[in-house]
């Protein structure tokens, strides 16, 4: 005689708009593998589905196991479908240990959910764990495999980790992390699982990847991601922070030249060399600070230490200001092209490697508390 296994500590939620009927015997798959909890969210599907989702949560509840299913009256997106589900899951958790999202389309495999879920069990901290995706099969189609791999490629350039699958709908998330914060993230269709990620790259939550089966049904048919409109709103989140940066380096400049022509104006009793460098100087200290706050508080949205980071922050400004004259002087040894053209080409080098210094190094939550000081 089989003994029966202990129920998982691992709840699912499926967001669903639509689903083909395949996804009650999904869901009956599931909690024949022990998956007692299911969250199933309605993102507002059509009408003649209502008696179709009554029915999944009726004939699934019950005898151990229980299907909840939450309703929204219209369609608001995949992202507020999983905040809703999430949101329940953080105040109804039963003592699970963690929650597993997965797509209502059949594409990710009971047996893939299962190894989530071991991967769970088995770690103790706050973690993420993603199932990914080949994209270098023949049957992918050409728009999933160009899209992920230049959004894992951007992912990584701008956040400093790369993942080989940022769109995946597979992942398993540890119950600590599912904070207010977590939750609440920007996005309300599908650049909410974006913003996850570099959320949760900003905090350092441990972020593991699962080699998970790779299934496109009906050339991916089945899916609401919309091309154009959906992709823009992801790399609108994936470019969010750098254009900022961007804007206030900009800004930063246009207020170290004003101040600049202001400042020789004031200064205009000064013999003409000390004028400049005090102008120069002065000027460079007005446009640093204004840099050094924006990009604490809008760019990186820091809550660090402030003492600390000041003193890191005009660390690099000196730095960079030496190793820009020193390439330049190099690379002119170099090409011997226009002096110009060099100092172009290594400041917008260094204008890179100081976005990812700030953002790893100087402006980082971890270990520095939450108080200014």
């Amino acid at each position: 005689m089989r003994v029966k296994e202990p129920a998982r500590k691992n709840a699912i939620l499926i967001p669903a708009l639509n689903p083909p009927e395949s996804l009650e015997s999904y869901i009956q798959e599931l909690i024949k593998e022990n998956f007692q909890y299911i969250i199933l969210v309605d993102d507002g599907s059509d009408t003649k589905y209502k008696e179709f989702f009554q029915r999944i949560e009726a004939k699934n509840s019950g005898g151990g196991q229980t299907v909840v299913l939450l309703q929204h009256e219209e369609n608001y997106g995949k992202g507020r479908a999983l905040k809703t589900g999430f949101s329940y899951f953080v105040r109804n958790n039963r003592d699970m240990d963690g929650i597993i999202t997965v797509d209502s389309d059949g594409q990710h495999k009971v047996r893939d959910v299962i190894n989530i879920s071991d991967a769970l069990d088995n770690m103790t901290e706050a973690s993420i764990f993603l199932g990914v995706r080949s994209f270098d099969y023949d049957f992918v189609p050409f728009k999933s495999k160009f899209g992920n791999k230049c959004t894992s490629i951007l992912f990584g350039a701008l956040n400093g980790r790369y993942l080989r699958d940022t769109q995946t709908g597979l992942r398993g998330f540890k119950k600590d992390i599912l904070t207010a914060n977590f939750i609440n993230l920007a996005g309300e269709r599908f650049e909410y699982e974006i913003n996850m990620l570099i959320y949760a790259v900003k905090e350092h939550y441990p972020i593991e990847e699962i080699e998970i089966e790779t299934v496109y049904i009906n050339d991916n048919q089945e899916t609401h991601f919309h091309p154009l409109k959906d992709s823009w709103k992801v790399y609108k989140v994936l470019f969010s922070n750098f254009v900022k940066y961007i804007f206030s380096s900009f800004a930063s400049s246009i207020i170290d030249l004003v101040s600049f022509q202001v400042l020789l104006a004031l200064f205009v009793h000064l013999a003409v060399d000390r004028r400049l460098l005090t102008a120069t100087v002065a000027a460079r200290v007005i446009s640093s600070a204004f840099n050094f706050a924006v990009n604490r508080k809008v760019v990186f949205q820091n809550r660090g230490k402030l003492t600390k980071q000041f003193i890191k922050y005009y660390l690099l400004c000196i730095i960079q200001m030496f190793l820009s004259a020193f390439l330049v002087i190099q690379v002119n040894r170099l090409w011997g092209i226009s002096k110009l053209v060099e100092k172009i080409i290594v400041d917008t080098i260094l204008f890179f490697v100081s976005y990812h210094i700030q953002r790893v190094f100087i402006f980082v939550n971890g270990g520095d508390g939450n108080a200014d000081t």
